[in-house]
């Protein structure tokens, strides 16, 4: 009798010390720590296919990178970065005390972190502009377990140049220097808060042709100017463009059409659209894609 309960005990111990070396095992493997957040957030973008319908694809087909902040009171509460490689890119899981938050998420691709200040303002790295998208609201964040379902809106206008006669193969780098946007943007208004003076310097790949550029409109309806140079590997100015009146809106796409080597200069409309309990929560993000139009125009 005496030996069994001394066996019973030897087989009771063993199984502790198994269940021990088990945990062990998994912290260090590196189980996520913030598993049971009560606020989770799912990125993903709804984007249009043919036929008028619509599929739900990862954030990842339009950004590169999400910047979320949770401001309370005007302060910063929470801040959470997400880049390429994060293994749960599209999936943000934190814990937030019971409350009332200003929620700030920035969707974009550019070469580093958005800058999210303020629910006013939002900048981003030597004030380059990408495709961006943005959520700002309030979330509340309680005992019980709440979801949430957030549709990012895009914030920029874009601006395209098509080259109909391409450039010379001595071109080295294209220029494209242009006011009256923004490359500071503010979520609480969905516009842009400053008169920027925006560069973007791109070096061509074989026969490019098409470039791409993008400003925050400071409302529905914008004028930019818009100078185009390129260069050589010397620096040499090999062709030079001014666009005086640039027409941009919001989530649309201007597109101007011509020659910057032997061309003629017009500028004429080519048509087209002008500390308390915690809670399980989730926040489901999505962007849509799709650009509201494109308007054509050739110089």
């Amino acid at each position: 009798m005496k030996k069994g309960l001394i066996s019973s005990v030897l087989v009771v111990l063993a199984m502790v010390l198994l269940t021990g070396c088990e945990k062990t095992l998994l912290e260090g493997e590196g189980v996520e720590t913030e598993a049971d957040g009560n606020v989770v957030l799912k990125l993903s973008v709804y984007e249009r296919i043919p036929f008028g319908t619509r599929s739900v694809q990862d954030i990842s087909q339009l950004c590169t990178r999400v910047n979320v902040v949770f401001f309370q009171n005007g302060t910063k509460v929470k801040t959470v970065t997400q880049k390429p490689g994060d293994p749960s890119f599209g999936t943000i899981s934190l814990t937030l005390d019971e409350g009332v938050y200003q929620v700030v998420v920035i969707g974009h691709s550019s070469s580093g972190s958005a800058t999210i200040s303020s629910a006013e303002k939002v900048t981003f790295p030597s004030n380059l502009v990408s495709d961006t998208f943005y959520y700002e609201g309030d979330l509340t964040v309680t005992s019980s377990q709440s979801s949430y379902d957030l549709q990012l809106e895009r914030a920029v206008a874009m601006f395209r140049l098509e080259l109909t006669d391409g450039l010379p193969s001595n071109a080295a780098k294209i220029r494209f220097y242009y006011t009256g946007g923004s490359s500071t943007f503010n979520p609480s208004t969905g516009f842009g808060c400053v008169n920027s003076r925006q560069t973007v310097m791109m070096t061509p790949e074989g026969n490019q042709s098409v470039f791409e550029v993008y400003t925050f409109p400071h409302e529905m309806n914008d004028v930019l100017k818009m100078t185009i140079t390129v260069y050589n590997a010397n620096e040499d100015i090999l062709a030079e463009e001014v666009l005086e009146q640039v027409p941009v809106t919001l989530n649309e796409i201007t597109v101007y059409r011509g020659s910057l080597f032997g061309g003629n200069g017009g500028g004429d409309n080519g048509g087209g659209n002008n500390g308390g309990s915690s809670s399980s929560s989730g926040l489901h993000l999505t962007a849509d894609g799709e650009w509201a139009g494109i308007s054509t125009y050739s110089f």
